[in-house]
């Protein structure tokens, strides 16, 4: 890179002026061995070229070389084939999908993940690209983006529009890393892992869920599909999901997305993926092998947090807990706080991605 000097062209038109700006401003000579003379710019070219090519880690060129704009660049052409691969192990990758208002929930469910030793599995889903660069200065590699992206502030409530569009293109994600070949586990990052969920994952089942109920089920319960419920359908939670390559799997996903597709969201039907999950569930059942896992290990947040009495009765059981039956980034963190589950505050170090 030439000093900009050496680019500058002529003034056009430019006043006149008997008193050159070099002898006016500049009244020490410059001697020939100056770093100004053509010898002098010569040997700072030689340099920079030297530091460029033999230390570029160190910072030094990083203005002059523009190494944001390259790693923009990359990151947004990472594909999500590249991002799986690069994370996968043993044929399995962790997956949440964010955008960049659920950045703290994501550095604590990480916080959680990486107490299991798993956090190296974690890819996230950049539903934007200020989540996209956040996560990969910090992480590299670990984040990718599906286009077309999101605009980072749509997604905030809980039944907007916005929260749809977020949440709709799940089952899609989803399905592609199946395609791949990869097995894939699902979670909303307002989850808290207290135990490693994997030695749960028994035999070979194509899908794995939770059920949303708050209704206490006995330790032995069945793992096969609930019964539906008073809407016709089945209550299962969309937010933590386990998933082989198989064509049941991939049957559940591509119904889910037709669910979707058939039930929008609307101003009088303020709906989210949930039920659309539920359905695909149902009208699969009998040619998908579903497994319910169990409820002790992975509570929903109806019970996890208002049930005393159960919550007692299962203590040391407990492998996922899921924030949910409570709206609201801010009282989800009061809450997570009020457990000793806030694992941001005292524990930023333990995260992959340091402080945010």
């Amino acid at each position: 890179m030439m000093p900009s000097i050496l680019h500058q062209r002529p003034l056009h038109n430019a006043p006149s002026d008997h008193y050159p700006l070099s002898s006016r401003y500049f009244s020490i000579p410059m001697r020939q061995n100056s770093i100004f003379s053509r010898t002098g710019l010569m040997v700072m070219l030689a340099l920079m070229l030297i530091f460029g090519v033999f230390f570029p880690s160190t910072g030094i060129m990083g203005g002059m070389f523009s190494v944001r704009k390259d790693s923009v660049t990359k990151w947004r052409q990472y594909s999500l084939a590249q991002a799986v691969s690069y994370v996968a192990k043993n044929g399995t990758v962790i997956v949440c999908a964010v955008s960049e208002s659920y950045l703290p929930f994501l550095k604590n469910w990480l916080i959680s993940i990486a107490r299991q030793k798993h956090e190296h599995q974690v890819l996230v889903i950049a539903e934007d690209y200020t989540t996209l660069y956040t996560v990969n200065d910090k992480w590299p590699g670990h984040a990718v983006l599906i286009p077309p992206a999101l605009e980072s502030q749509v997604a905030h409530k809980f039944g907007s529009q916005g929260f749809f569009n977020f949440t709709a293109r799940r089952p899609r994600h989803l399905l592609q890393i199946l395609e791949l070949g990869y097995n894939v586990m699902y979670n909303d990052v307002d989850m808290v892992w207290l135990g490693d969920p994997f030695p749960y994952l028994l035999g070979n089942h194509d899908v794995y869920f939770t059920d949303d109920m708050a209704i206490v089920k006995p330790p032995n319960h069945s793992h096969d599909l609930p019964p539906p419920g008073k809407k016709g359908r089945t209550y299962i939670c969309s937010c933590m999901i386990f998933m082989r390559p198989t064509n049941g799997a991939k049957l559940v996903l591509k119904k889910w997305i037709e669910e979707l597709q058939a039930q929008p969201w609307s101003k009088t039907k303020k709906t989210n993926d949930q039920p659309a999950f539920n359905w695909a569930l149902n009208k699969t059942a009998g040619q998908v092998d579903l497994y319910l896992l169990p409820q002790a290990a992975f509570p929903t947040g109806g019970l996890y947090f208002k049930n005393n009495t159960w919550m007692k009765e299962t203590e040391g059981k407990h492998v996922i807990v899921h924030n949910n039956y409570i709206t609201g980034f801010e009282k989800k963190i009061k809450r997570f706080r009020d457990y000793g589950l806030w694992l941001v505050d005292g524990h930023a170090h333990e995260s992959p991605l340091g402080k945010l």
